[in-house]
């Protein structure tokens, strides 16, 4: 699949550089909103973005302008093609961990898990994996989710703990990193039962290693287990980041349907605004069956003036 669209950083000296690179080869420029400056050039346009700064490259000869200008004029680097040799852990078997809900009042924890190779992490990359932080539409978030499914070979394990359950469980262990690494523990080993020679999982570091490790042990499972903050930056741990946003925002849109009201993300004013009005249309019980009561949101729906023993996520 040839590449039509590309995204780099790029520092101010760059951006200049860039510039330089464009008009001796003959691009024309054009103003464009937000950008230090536009240009094409056939079918190929490229837009330098003042935040950032930023470069943007899109039509059918992105992959030569960032192969034969870009890198080896502008960035000084070789990226494009070698990502293998940059990262090669990313492209070993290996199961990738993420969470979603966690820090939403309202919505399940939901935590996935996928089982990576080489021939899956790049036609995961061919789709356009990313992190589901950086992605902000949710018809986006469903169609990657789509095409992560339908990749030959990868195996996928999805705990969805919803708010009632999650409230029980919270209660039970006393602590949301305990309950963070009984899901994330729980998906390894439902992944290690589908693809048991798997050698290693990479989870998105949430607490001190020795919380997850423990709970791993717990379930009977023995595996290399990595963590690192910013984990989604491997292709496995982004394709579960999806996977886990999916589950999240389809019970989040069920339920605001079913319920009458419609239930934000996040736990802010909105929320508070929206949790007295479940109250108001189906009493205090339901706020247990929407929501994770331990967050200090709890008290402001309330209107308790003591938070104490109270965690905001």
């Amino acid at each position: 699949m040839a590449l039509t669209s590309h995204t780099a950083p790029l520092t101010t000296a760059q951006a200049t550089r860039l510039r330089e690179v464009l008009e001796d080869r003959g691009y024309e420029f054009e103003e464009k909103p937000y950008t230090l400056y536009a240009a094409k050039k056939g079918k190929l346009n490229v837009a330098v973005y003042a935040k950032g700064p930023k470069v943007l490259i899109q039509g059918k000869d992105t992959e030569d302008f960032i192969r034969f200008l870009l890198e080896p004029e502008v960035l000084g680097e070789a990226k494009l093609g070698y990502e293998e040799e940059l990262d090669p852990e990313m492209y070993t078997p290996h199961f990738g961990i993420d969470e979603s809900g966690k820090g939403d009042y309202f919505g399940p924890l939901v935590i996935a898990g996928v089982y990576t190779d080489t021939p899956i992490a790049r036609a995961l990359k061919a789709t356009g994996v990313m992190d589901s932080k950086r992605i902000a539409s949710a018809k986006r978030i469903r169609d990657l989710a789509a095409k992560i499914r339908e990749v030959p070979g990868i195996a996928v394990s999805i705990v969805a703990i919803g708010p009632e359950r999650y409230n029980e469980m919270f209660a039970s262990f006393g602590n949301l990193n305990r309950l963070l690494a009984w899901g994330h523990a729980k998906v390894i080993s439902n992944l290690a039962g589908q693809r048991p020679a798997c050698p290693r999982a990479l989870s998105d570091q949430f607490a001190r290693p020795d919380v997850l490790a423990r709970a791993l042990k717990q379930q009977g499972v023995e595996i290399q287990l990595d963590q690192r903050t910013k984990g989604e930056s491997d292709i496995a741990v982004a394709a579960a980041s999806i996977l886990a946003r999916e589950r999240f925002i389809d019970w989040m849109d069920k339920t605001s349907t079913s319920g009458g009201v419609v239930l934000p993300l996040g736990a802010s004013a909105a929320v508070v605004d929206a949790a007295r009005q479940v109250i108001a249309k189906h009493g205090m019980e339901t706020l247990a069956k929407v929501a994770k009561l331990h967050f200090k949101t709890t008290a402001n729906v309330r209107g308790d003036s003591n938070t104490s023993g109270m965690d905001s996520a």
